[in-house]
């Protein structure tokens, strides 16, 4: 796998494809002091086609002014890996986040999980890539974030200048408040470039499932918040590029198309690092070729390799926290350790980044962005290159391609001359 570094200081702003944000009939006209501030907004677990169920007014009217696509995420489609790809432009076998569980052959004993508040904080786990707020704050640009994973961690020992620690009581429209009273600052102290996130989403696609109701009440509600904060925004007379993107997307599940791997190998004959529509494995010491010889071998539902055998569209593997063995399951059928329970529902993602209903969701609209070209083969590790261009930075080396998005960077207003 090659690593590719396509963007190099001006060359990145030719990465730019999008419509003005139409200001709301109540608008302020905005101050002088206020530039343009980036807005970037995930909505954790939100699959690209519940744009489609007319429960979106917000996000759809803001497609319509700006520019939508489906954007294919990083593999392994989970929430940490993709978030930080989105920031860093890196895949994850290059960020170094390459699961939401994961172990270093540096730490043998430790491991990286969500529940672990103590090693998700750790920027031993983060230090590998640098992350956009990192870099604006290094040349002197004020950074916010409202829950985007990683921001509580002091990577390569800064931090956002406004940051919260994550309480998942803390809703929606508490969130959104936040951001506005960042808003409300002085020019001094007032942030440049957010990134904000939503999680229900996400949790109740887990517990009931992406074709529920209540799924279709989180979208909503989400959706509501967000047309909240964009009239909050015309109200403080605030322009704002407004960046809205899934990290993935989510999959009905049950019980009746599981893969047990205790069928297959001794309980003691292996470390199941990660489970679910992929599995992380490593082999247990002294136990030869066992694990490899079952699974390296064709299975009904579910593909394995070692992990220098990965198929190199996944683009993963070279990262020493890639597990020993990968096994990934067939779209819609999962892989655990024992026996599913009895009742088994709700939703779920980690499956191939190919897989349609993994894709995520990518809006992008404000007035330092102009459509001329629609926006195709939308790839996340892209999304870096329009973050950098409008924040003004220089980016750091990253995965993105520079003909993926096809973008132009629109001119700052009264002017004729591009984002630098």
């Amino acid at each position: 796998m090659t690593f590719i570094a396509r963007f190099a200081g001006a060359a990145l702003y030719a990465a730019l494809a999008l419509l003005a944000v139409a200001a709301p009939a109540a608008a302020q006209p905005a101050e002088p002091d206020r530039q343009p501030v980036t807005i970037l907004i995930s909505i954790d677990g939100f699959r690209t086609d519940y744009l489609d169920r007319g429960i979106t007014p917000n996000l759809s009217a803001l497609a319509a002014r700006g520019a939508s696509a489906p954007m294919k995420p990083s593999f392994p489609t989970k929430t940490f890996p993709n978030h930080y790809t989105l920031v860093t432009g890196l895949r994850p076998d290059h960020h170094g986040i390459v699961s939401n569980n994961m172990i270093d052959p540096r730490r043998p004993a430790v491991r990286f999980s969500l529940g672990d508040a103590r090693q998700a904080l750790d920027p031993f786990w983060w230090d590998e890539a640098e992350p956009l707020w990192v870099t604006a704050e290094r040349a002197g640009i004020r950074t916010a974030t409202m829950f985007w994973p990683g921001s509580e961690a002091a990577i390569r020992t800064i931090r956002p200048s406004d940051w919260n620690r994550f309480d998942e009581n803390i809703d929606e429209r508490q969130r959104v408040e936040t951001v506005l009273d960042w808003m409300r600052r002085p020019a001094e102290i007032r942030p440049r470039f957010v990134a904000m996130y939503f999680d229900r989403i996400d949790t109740d696609g887990h517990h009931f499932g992406p074709d529920s109701a209540e799924l279709n009440a989180a979208v909503a509600e989400v959706d509501s918040q967000i047309g909240y904060l964009i009239d909050g925004l015309a109200a403080l007379g605030q322009q704002a590029d407004i960046i809205v993107v899934s990290d993935h997307g989510m999959r009905a599940v049950d019980a009746a198309r599981t893969i047990d791997l205790d069928a297959l190998l001794a309980p003691e004959s292996y470390l199941l690092v990660d489970s679910g529509p992929f599995a992380a494995i490593e082999p247990a010491a002294a136990t030869d070729r066992t694990v490899y010889d079952a699974l390296l071998t064709p299975h009904d539902h579910m593909q394995c390799w070692q992990k220098d055998d990965i198929p190199a569209r996944l683009e993963y593997g070279t990262n020493p926290r890639v597990a020993e063995i990968l096994c990934l399951a067939e779209p819609g059928w999962t892989i655990r350790r024992g026996a599913p329970p009895e009742e088994m529902y709700g939703g779920t993602h980690g499956w191939d980044n190919e897989d349609p209903q993994m894709q995520a969701l990518f809006i992008a609209a404000g007035p330092r962005i102009s459509t001329t070209t629609p926006v195709r083969n939308l790839d996340n590790v892209d999304v870096y290159a329009l973050l950098a261009a409008l924040v003004g930075v220089a980016p750091q080396p990253n995965d993105g391609d520079e003909d993926a998005l096809i973008l132009i960077a629109a001119p700052e207003p009264g002017t004729d001359r591009p984002l630098e």
